[in-house]
């Protein structure tokens, strides 16, 4: 008969996901998540694998609720435009209230383990190329609703507003965020709306 687990391993990996968030995967070890989680080392290596193998299990977790929380948002019938306009919104809402400044999961991950992790770049680029994605078909939305010149590129477009989203991502974890946050928003959504 085997051994029931004697820990929640849904809360166990969220845990590990608010660790590895705060810390970066290198500065943590296995004996903080072993301290963090409550779960004897043995256990976690039997449940997760390495430290490594535990790592790509948070972020695909994160990254999974991220990315569905954001094709929702601009998925919302009505004004293309809008939708875009109210993620940016979101994006800002949440740099600016995080005030440990931890940032997302997944742009930690490509700064700290890109390019030399292809597990994790393959992680990182699935959930780019899914927002990528999401803006596209917003972006063709507003330009089928006649937001935007018939003459604009929502593919380009929505490359380009990848670029900014996480590029504020990096900047909010700096001490003058909001500025450069507020001026970053400002200045895409000009280039949106004249596009």
């Amino acid at each position: 008969m085997s051994r029931v687990k004697e820990f929640d391993v849904g809360e166990a990996c969220d845990g590990a996901l608010a660790l590895f968030r705060r810390q970066g995967y290198e500065a943590t070890s296995v004996s903080d998540l072993v301290t963090h989680l409550g779960v004897a080392k043995a256990s976690l290596y039997a449940t997760f694998g390495t430290k490594h193998d535990l790592y790509v299990t948070a972020l695909k977790r994160y990254a999974e609720r991220a990315d569905a929380r954001v094709v929702s948002r601009l998925a919302e019938p009505g004004s293309g435009v809008a939708a875009v306009r109210r993620l940016f919104d979101g994006y800002v809402a949440e740099i600016l209230g995080d005030e440990t400044r931890t940032g997302c999961f997944v742009v930690n991950a490509a700064i700290e383990l890109l390019p030399h992790d292809p597990e994790v770049a393959r992680l990182v680029e699935r959930s780019w190329d899914t927002l990528e994605v999401a803006l596209t078909m917003a972006l063709e939305r507003a330009r089928a609703e006649g937001e935007l010149s018939d003459g604009s590129d929502p593919a380009a477009l929505a490359r380009f507003l990848l670029t900014v989203l996480q590029g504020l991502r990096v900047v909010g974890k700096g001490a003058d965020a909001a500025s450069r946050v507020h001026a970053a928003v400002s200045q895409a959504m000009r280039v949106l709306i004249r596009d």
